[in-house]
């Protein structure tokens, strides 16, 4: 393991010898076998059903991680699967779900798929996927995932097979007497055979492949994108860019010592590739609370008990979870505890301030994205970090910041804001399934263009300053969503903040601002507006409009999930347009097209002034259509 302290240690690192000159496994199912043969009885994966310091959990050591991976990619097999056909799941957090991960790619190509997902979106991903065979929940109580899957694979035609995974063994008495009584009964209206995932894995050999190993570089992971900004899409991961990630924690942050507790979805890269995937590299022992992970019931209220329970020296968060952290007092012995790791979104600097004072424990935050596998780059977990960067660029990683010209692209100087584009192990052209999407996502080199707006600065460090797609473009005046939100989120009663730009019929957008509060408190809008004017540079970023609501819409690992906020910005400010003008219509829903993006839809009454209103709604630039 190298020292990571400051950026001359990772580009001394890198400059040891070319990344292809590492002697590194080429595929996962040969990782495995390596911290099998290394650490076989050491604990690899733990998983408890509920969020009490003492509840139940099941833990697989090494060896036996290995052996299930072994008999799940051979069930895959004998269900008639190859190296390029589909296996998805749609599973919370379980064992099982990092078991039919890596089984999954070991054996064809897995297609993790988010279990909130409505079923038409889950079906959509199934068919572009080409997914065969889908490895989801049987009905159990207080969940609709095995009802939601069945709808699904209705409408996905390809799919043969669904293997049922079934969380009563994780269940004590007396939950597990009474599950069989209140199990939800449904019948399925799909064609697609339906079996038992545990009786299934059990009839496999869990000492040896049935096949032949894999032993190439390929595709073995397809994983959406959290859709932020619009409809998911599809990454294709190569093995390489796996065990490039994994070879990181191994190398700069892990051993076979440590513990993480990892409350995130295996749905996410963050959790299977940051994490898992460093565990497998490094036999590190990763512990997954609840099914839920941090949305599950008690979790954070037991959240410090857990590291205390388990001896955690890493915990994985992101910045929603940090701020719900902080509203609980520390009521747990956690000197365990190194650092917590914060990714998926940027960390506000006053919540990194409040989290230190809290725990006497600093965050390192890193950067990732599904388009590059995952870890672009990270703060030094023993070294000096910055509040608000997202560290140095790791090992075998370029960072250019690039700014678009004429056609062409200019490099901007230090500190000057551009897009970010990466060049590394985990970037693997073509990104995307479909390769419409793949038009115009590299720069020259082939970097690829992440969507990020960000800088570096003398020493190096990167910072992350927002998103292309959401600048507010204010009359041909771009306005950075991430000044707005900062000064909200300076606040003390602010939790959480997303601001984005509401449609106007003269400026084409207006900035606006959406709050959630911490528990308890009751700041007006007004207040704080007050609160943000001198903290925001211009006047023409002051939002407009501030809401407080009881909840941000968000993301499965905390990012504010803007599309949401926009179709609340574009039904407020249509209804209150066509209100003014005395015209008898309004927004019923606004709904997402992948041609037109949002398109909000109308009812109007007879008597409705048609061509008034075509009119009025025509000086948006907001696509609608009658219902």
């Amino acid at each position: 393991m190298h020292q990571f302290k400051t950026n001359a240690d990772l580009r001394a690192l890198g400059a040891e010898m070319p990344y292809a000159a590492r002697d590194l496994p080429v595929t996962v199912y040969q990782a495995l076998e390596q911290v099998a043969a290394r650490h076989g009885n050491r604990p690899a994966i733990s998983f408890q059903m509920f969020s009490g310091p003492g509840a139940k959990a099941q833990t697989l050591s090494w060896a036996e991680v290995k052996g299930r991976v072994t008999q799940a990619a051979n069930l895959f097999r004998s269900l008639g699967l190859g190296a390029e056909d589909t296996v998805a799941y749609v599973l919370p957090t379980l064992n099982e779900t990092a078991i039919t991960l890596l089984g999954g790619m070991t054996a064809a190509r897995v297609a993790p798929i988010n279990p909130l997902l409505e079923p038409d979106k889950i079906a959509e991903l199934l068919r572009e996927t080409g997914a065969r065979v889908v490895v989801t929940l049987r009905a159990f109580p207080k969940t609709d995932v095995a009802q939601k899957v069945a709808k699904a694979v209705a409408l996905a035609p390809d799919v043969e097979t669904v293997l049922e995974v079934d969380m009563l063994p994780h269940l004590s008495p007396p939950k597990s007497w009474i599950v069989p009584f209140i199990r939800p009964k449904f019948t399925p209206r799909h064609r697609a055979r339906v079996l038992d995932f545990a009786r299934e894995l059990a009839a496999q050999p869990s000492h040896r492949l049935t096949f032949e190993s894999p032993t190439e570089d390929r595709i073995a992971a397809y994983f959406h994108t959290g859709g932020t900004t619009g409809m998911p899409k599809l990454a294709q991961h190569h093995y390489s860019g796996m065990i490039y990630n994994g070879w990181l924690g191994a190398e700069l942050l892990f051993t076979e010592k440590d513990v993480l507790l990892c409350p995130l979805p295996l749905f996410h890269v963050f959790a299977a590739y940051p994490i898992l995937m460093c565990c497998i590299m490094s036999g590190a022992h990763v512990v997954f609370p609840t099914p839920q992970g941090y949305r599950g019931e008690g979790v954070f209220d037991n959240f410090w008990k857990l590291i205390e329970r388990w001896g955690v020296t890493f915990m994985i968060t992101v910045p929603t979870a940090l701020a719900a952290l902080m509203q609980r007092k520390v009521d747990a012995d956690i000197s365990s505890l190194r650092t917590g790791i914060s990714g998926s979104a940027a960390l506000p600097r006053e919540l990194y301030r409040r989290f230190e004072l809290a725990t006497g424990v600093q965050i390192a935050e890193g950067y990732g994205l599904t388009e590059a596998t995952c870890l672009v780059s990270c703060n030094p977990v023993d070294g000096a970090k910055k509040i608000g960067s997202v560290g140095y660029p790791l090992p075998y990683t370029e960072v250019k910041i690039l700014r678009a010209t004429n056609g062409g692209f200019t490099e901007c100087a230090t500190d000057e804001v551009g897009e970010i584009c990466i060049l590394n192990p985990g970037v693997t052209p073509p990104t995307y399934t479909d390769d419409a999407k793949n038009r115009d996502l590299y720069a020259p080199g082939g970097y690829l263009r992440t969507g990020d707006l960000g800088r570096l600065d003398g020493d190096g460090y990167l910072f992350i300053t927002g998103r292309q797609k959401d600048l507010i473009i204010r009359g041909g005046h771009n306005i950075d969503p991430a000044e707005i939100e900062d000064a909200l989120l300076s606040h003390p009663e602010v939790s959480f903040a997303g601001a984005i730009g509401q449609p106007d019929a003269v400026a084409g957008e207006l900035p606006c601002a959406y709050v959630e509060l911490v528990s308890g408190s009751s700041v007006t809008p007004e207040a704080l507006l007050a609160h943000v004017t001198p903290r925001i540079s211009e006047r023409a970023a002051l939002p407009k409009h501030i809401e407080v609501l009881a909840e941000l819409p968000k993301t499965a690992v905390g990012k504010v999930f803007k599309p949401d906020l926009r179709r609340m910005a574009i039904a407020r400010v249509l209804d209150a347009a066509l209100r003014d003008a005395a015209i008898a219509a309004h927004v019923t829903e606004v709904v997402e097209t992948r041609n037109r993006g949002l398109v909000a839809r109308i009812a109007a009454d007879d008597d409705a002034d048609a061509a008034r209103m075509g009119a009025l709604l025509d000086s948006f630039t907001i696509p609608w259509e009658l219902e």
